[in-house]
């Protein structure tokens, strides 16, 4: 495996073109999971290149990366993986090993983290947790609350600092 060190800005066309058919959030745990997401954001707040997920309080990985404090987010460019990110958004790591049961490649980070990056992506973002915020129905646009929450299950954002951000070949 090849690992080419990349400025978190050059790929966030590429990460915000991705996102909304799937991206792998990757988690320490036991087993280690990933899931899918599909919204986020990445800039630079507080001096530091930053990328926010949202996790569901319903989620086995908000367990874990409450846990964990930091997360990794893989990205497929070019490669086919929506029957992969379809698998990972439908079932849950609190019944299986996600990256065994869809024939994903776990390796190790880059940065000195212990969250794993699923392999079989090229572009690759390694995160500690810098802010942990629960959303406020109250303050939420009421279209957006209909529409993304009817049933009460609110994300949590985190944002985290970019430590390591490359393309894997």
């Amino acid at each position: 495996m090849q690992r080419e060190e990349v400025r978190y800005e050059e790929f966030a066309k590429e990460f915000l073109q991705q996102l909304p058919r799937g991206a792998f959030l990757s988690l320490k745990g036991t087993p280690d999971n990933t899931m899918t997401i599909g919204w986020g954001s990445i800039g630079y707040i507080w001096k530091k290149p930053v990328l926010m997920v949202m996790v569901r309080y319903s989620r086995h990985s908000y367990k874990l990366i409450e846990e964990a404090g930091e997360f990794s987010v893989s990205v497929p460019l070019d490669q086919d993986l929506q029957d992969e990110l379809l698998q990972c958004g439908r079932n849950s790591g609190r019944d299986m090993d996600k990256f065994e049961s869809f024939g994903l490649k776990k390796d190790p980070a880059m940065a000195l983290l212990d969250t794993p990056v699923v392999g079989n992506c090229a572009l690759q973002f390694e995160c500690r947790t810098l802010l942990r915020q629960e959303m406020d129905p109250t303050s939420l646009d009421e279209v957006i609350r209909e529409t993304a929450y009817a049933d009460n299950d609110f994300h949590v954002l985190y944002f985290g600092e970019i430590l390591a951000s490359y393309i894997q070949k």
